[in-house]
């Protein structure tokens, strides 16, 4: 079977930067048409037409803040319009608040709660409707952080995330009778949020980091690029190649952590 998105309907969250938003570059690269959400407009809109230009695929931005409800509701109606139907979701939009474990403000906590679970159920919520009749994938952002200790002070989005992981693998076999898989993603690249994290680290922190991960990434010694070695692997899971692939956690990572 010739692993192909073309003709694809891709609903993408976080779509302005980063991880979700060189996913959608790479995917209407690959011919498949794509609703990107964010709340970055300005840098939203942009991918979008850079992306349409270039085709054979195409980029849509909507306008949606995943704890908004009727945002989400809205923005998935308008996704299934747009593209007439839905094959594919993911859900990348995320926060990474950073601060000591013992002294985590109750403002981070519910800050990582709001967008990187809540919000990512409420996506697959209102998706769901769309994918009961004819099946579909559904993509969810994790990270190894759910299963190792990193040092960058992230308790709260280590928590969010293992959340992440047990709900996709919960929804997977509830929905599996639809023909809905719903797998996992724990990925190591650079992105805006990693530029972040380590913004607010001394030089000392600074320096033990880039040795950590220089030790710790067998493959490579550095963090993965989002269009040679994430997206591959995302458009894999958008195919039908994986048609008979659920509940997995697929670990883009070097070789970082390892599951079983």
């Amino acid at each position: 079977m010739p692993i192909t998105i073309e003709g694809k309907k891709i609903l993408v969250t976080g779509g302005a930067r980063g991880i979700g938003g060189e996913s959608a570059r790479y995917f209407a690269a690959e011919g498949a048409s794509v609703v990107t959400f964010d709340v970055k407009d300005d840098l939203g809109e942009r991918l979008a037409k850079e992306a349409t230009a270039l085709g054979p695929g195409s980029v849509t931005y909507r306008h949606v803040d995943v704890t908004n409800i009727p945002e989400i509701r809205a923005g998935v109606e308008f996704a299934v319009q747009e593209l007439g139907g839905l094959d594919a979701v993911f859900n990348v939009a995320g926060v990474a608040p950073h601060a000591p474990a013992e002294a985590i403000p109750e403002a981070d906590w519910d800050l990582a709660l709001a967008v990187n679970v809540k919000g990512l159920a409420y996506v697959c919520e209102a998706v769901f409707p769309h994918l009961k009749d004819r099946g579909g994938s559904i993509v969810n952002f994790a990270s190894d952080a759910a299963l190792m200790d990193v040092p960058v002070h992230s308790a709260a989005y280590s928590a969010s995330k293992g959340a992440v992981i047990s709900y996709t693998r919960t929804i997977g076999r509830e929905w599996a009778k639809y023909g809905i898989r719903s797998n996992s993603v724990n990925p190591v690249v650079m992105t805006p949020i990693v530029d972040e994290a380590r913004a607010v680290l001394s030089e000392e922190e600074k320096a033990q980091y880039a040795k950590a991960i220089e030790e710790s990434i067998p493959l490579g010694g550095e963090f993965g690029d989002v269009t040679q070695d994430l997206a591959p692997v995302l458009l894999f899971l958008a195919s039908d190649a994986s048609k008979f692939m659920t509940s997995g956690i697929f670990c883009v990572n070097g070789g970082l952590a390892y599951v079983r």
